[in-house]
């Protein structure tokens, strides 16, 4: 009878890790992406910064904006 306990417990305890587990990993995937996103767009403006009145400069730093849409 006490085995049964503990394989039941064992099982339960289990089973809601179990069920918690793909929602905390895409939490996590999600909070990655939006990690990224803010790095990229404070080099972004890091860069635009850096060129000034330089158009050529501020065409150049476009690709941290445009990585950054792509992550949405």
């Amino acid at each position: 009878m006490r085995f049964i306990k503990i394989f039941a417990v064992i099982f339960f305890a289990m089973a809601v890790l179990a069920c918690a587990s793909p929602q905390d990993k895409a939490y996590k995937s999600q909070e990655a992406v939006n990690r990224e996103r803010l790095e990229l767009v404070e080099q972004y403006k890091s860069c635009m910064e850096k060129a000034g009145q330089d158009k050529e400069k501020q065409a150049g730093c476009e690709q941290y904006l445009k990585a950054a849409d792509a992550l949405k």
